[in-house]
């Protein structure tokens, strides 16, 4: 199935990698049920002064050997300043070069989001650098520049390499990392369903892709686990026309924008869905996303659940703040992890999808990041530590399980 699915969707229209609420001022955060990384500030996002910029290092390379990793971070549409999703990899690379000082990193941004300009974009630099960290699934088709390039590694993040045809490949220089999102989508269904007042509670989507039907699936299973185990009686609402409608064509229902890119549009649905009395919306649609927020931020009494990375600044509304919480993809933590095992020699080529077992997804919980109350965090830990020994399995795309028949 899965290669089935990925060919779908690379021959699907373009999309952006970026899944979470689009913003400026987004701080990523590695804080989980399960970790105590320190949240990296604003002046980790400005790109790194060790390397020149692209155009100019095709010009001045120069080979280097040992440790001294020449490393590209290669983004599209947004670059690594983008708040989100781009910018919580680059703090990776950050992180590792802080450990390895003879490293340097150049960030390199295909500013359109085609998925042949941004494999192009690979090609055009694959010749100067030891290393490229690619980001966002519109990299998938580099499986034959890492092939014809041995010798460079290749870091790709939320996406598996595939090959012409669109079907999943294993390629044994590329670590492809892929992140159980419904995981993280069940913390913040969870958070929701234990924090309404309402007892109204939605998610929103930019596209259906799996990613995303993935977030939306794991919300709808945290919020019935809450019900069933809470004796609530918290209602999903869902706005018949912003259905959404997955790479095989099924209707996965949920409120989908219908673009990445679109925030007048998801202003205008996260006005209806507070019009339904909805008070908790969690947001997973890039750009598209800040309508939401811009909805919420207008209203009384509507909070506001993150995706990706901690989005707490964005809720920043005067004197208040709307963020309930932040769903998260530790990404950073696991670009990190992919440098130092090119470093010490153990680095290899494989197609992974991290869980909650290695600290790969998670909600925001830390003290002056959140809105949790204490009572609602040591629920969504105990569920954690489920999640994290495989006690619950929440519902995904394309895991066999939907929202209806998920059990624990």
């Amino acid at each position: 199935m899965k290669k089935k699915v990925l060919a779908l969707i690379l021959s699907s229209v373009m999309a952006l990698s970026l899944i979470g609420c689009g913003s400026d001022n987004a701080q990523p955060s590695t804080d989980t049920a399960a970790t105590e990384d320190t949240a990296t500030g604003t002046e980790d996002a400005a790109p790194a002064e060790t390397e020149p910029a692209a155009e100019e290092s095709a010009d001045t390379a120069e080979t280097t050997d040992g440790a001294a990793l020449k490393i590209a971070i290669v983004s599209s549409p947004s670059g690594v300043d983008d708040g989100s999703f781009n910018e919580d990899n680059y703090n990776g690379i950050l992180s590792f070069i802080e450990d390895h000082p003879d490293c340097t990193v150049t960030p390199v941004q295909e500013t359109t989001g085609d998925v042949t300009a941004a494999v192009q974009a690979v090609a055009d630099v694959v010749a100067d650098y030891d290393v490229i960290v690619c980001c966002g699934f519109q990299f998938a088709g580099i499986s034959t520049i890492a092939e014809e390039n041995p010798d460079v590694k290749f870091i790709l993040v939320d996406s598996f390499p595939s090959d012409a045809e669109g079907n999943e490949v294993e390629v044994d220089n590329i670590y492809a990392m892929c992140f159980a999102e419904q995981e993280s989508g069940f913390f913040a269904g969870m958070a929701a369903a234990l924090e309404t007042t309402t007892n109204k509670v939605a998610v929103v989507n930019g596209i259906a892709y799996p990613s995303n039907v993935n977030y939306q699936y794991g919300f709808e299973c945290g919020v019935k686990y809450v019900n069933e185990t809470e004796g609530k009686n918290v209602e999903l609402v869902e706005l018949a026309s912003y259905a959404g409608t997955d790479v095989t064509g099924a209707n996965v229902g949920g409120n989908y924008i219908g673009s990445f890119a679109d925030e007048a549009t998801g202003k205008v649905v996260g006005n209806a869905l507070i019009a339904e009395d909805v008070d908790i919306v969690f947001v997973a649609a890039g750009a598209s996303g800040n309508g939401v927020l811009t909805a919420v931020k207008e209203a009384e009494g509507v909070q506001f659940i993150g995706c990706d990375v901690d989005q707490y600044d964005d809720g920043a509304n005067g004197d208040s703040n709307v963020v309930l919480t932040s769903a998260l993809k530790v990404m950073h933590l696991n670009v990190e992890r992919a440098l130092n095992a090119i470093v010490d020699g153990t680095f290899e080529g494989a197609n992974v999808t991290l869980q909650a077992d290695t600290d790969s997804t998670g909600y925001v919980s830390a003290d002056g990041r959140c809105q949790l109350s204490a009572d609602t965090i040591s629920k969504i830990d105990a569920a954690y530590a489920l999640v994290k020994s495989g006690s619950i399995v929440p519902a995904a795309n394309f895991n066999g399980v939907t929202p209806d028949d998920f059990s624990w």
